[in-house]
């Protein structure tokens, strides 16, 4: 039988992305796998450059790969004319409309023992439809919140499925209670995706309350599946429950592409000083090899993880003093290790 080989993408973007990426390749190049790599250019150092954050040329290359895998993009806290989000960008021209991210526990400090959950994002729109104005004399801002049905039902048949691989268990995330119109609206999309996976048990959880029960109990949830700023919100929750977001992976997932990002940002205080965490850009190529069906290599980068956060070396964030690379060595070594 012929070995797979797959093509895949690798964009550092901003500030630590040039470090996180190079270490997370790394531990790629120790899988054994046929990788065919491929570079492209996404974030605020490339609309410097070039006056867009996202070449079309990346559109291209991120749609004809097996999978992406994106380190981090800075985006400024106010308005630049002709800018936007590159990874938001992304996500909304490729439809990659589910956002993954796992929240499971890992030997570093300050960690949940027993955290085993999935936070399921829907990534096209709500607030992140970027629909904002004022009115009077700049005295009034309205943003819009989109939230549509086939967008509901699509990211809660999506959930479903995915509770049906684990635990048969689905939280849907909301804020009814105020919102019963666009909420509702979720609600209602989710509930007839719902019919068709019966054996998977639903729960329904208001937002707030939802925040206040992960941070007493998060092992009363596996799967829980909202709309975009929710999830974004959440997903950060739940990433402090397990040490941090130098640790918590992400995937981007649409019918035809898929991205996978560490969840942090790009930490411009310490980018090129070699003290980035790469662990969140190493679990993520995890996240990816497992969507690409390589499940025992995916498996195998997680464990070479653990082991390496367990017996070190560590990085700074972590109480350690290792720099990036050393730490993405020491993890590469525990692969070819468990892969003997």
């Amino acid at each position: 039988m012929q070995k797979k080989s797959y093509k895949i993408l690798l964009i550092e973007g901003d500030g630590i992305g040039h470090e996180v990426i190079p270490a997370a390749k790394l531990v790629l190049d120790a899988t054994g796998l046929d990788i065919e790599y491929d570079r492209a250019e996404a974030g605020w150092e490339t609309f410097e450059r070039i006056g867009t954050s996202v070449p079309e040329e990346t559109v291209t290359k991120v749609q004809q790969a097996d999978a992406t895998l994106f380190g981090a993009a800075t985006s400024p806290t106010r308005k630049i004319e002709g800018f936007f989000g590159a990874i938001r960008y992304l996500r909304r021209r490729l439809d990659l409309y589910a956002n993954i991210r796992p929240a499971k526990y890992h030997p570093v400090p300050g960690a949940t023992p027993g955290t085993d959950l999935m936070v399921v994002r829907e990534n096209t729109e709500g607030l992140y439809v970027e629909g904002e104005r004022r009115y009077a004399r700049g005295r009034v801002a309205i943003a819009d919140r989109v939230i549509t049905y086939d967008a509901s039902f699509r990211i809660a048949d999506f959930a479903l499925r995915l509770a049906e691989r684990r635990k048969g268990k689905l939280a849907l995330v909301h804020k009814a209670n105020v919102l019963p119109l666009s909420d509702g609206l979720f609600l209602e999309a989710a509930y007839d995706a719902a019919s068709k996976h019966p054996e998977v048990e639903i729960e329904e959880v208001i937002v707030d309350a939802c925040a206040m029960r992960l941070v007493r109990d998060p092992g009363q949830f596996d799967v829980l599946v909202m709309e975009n700023l929710f999830g974004d919100i959440i997903s950060d929750l739940t990433a402090g429950l397990v040490g941090g977001l130098g640790i918590a992976p992400s995937g981007n997932i649409g019918e035809e592409a898929a991205i996978f990002e560490p969840v942090h940002g790009s930490a411009p205080d310490i980018a090129g000083k070699g003290l980035a965490n790469p662990t969140a850009a190493i679990l993520s190529a995890a996240m990816m090899f497992d969507h690409l069906g390589e499940y025992q290599v995916a498996a195998a980068i997680e464990k070479a993880v653990d082991l390496t956060l367990e017996l070190g070396p560590r990085t700074a964030d972590l109480g350690g003093n290792a720099k990036t690379m050393e730490f993405a060595e020491a993890v590469a070594a525990k692969l070819r290790e468990i892969s003997k």
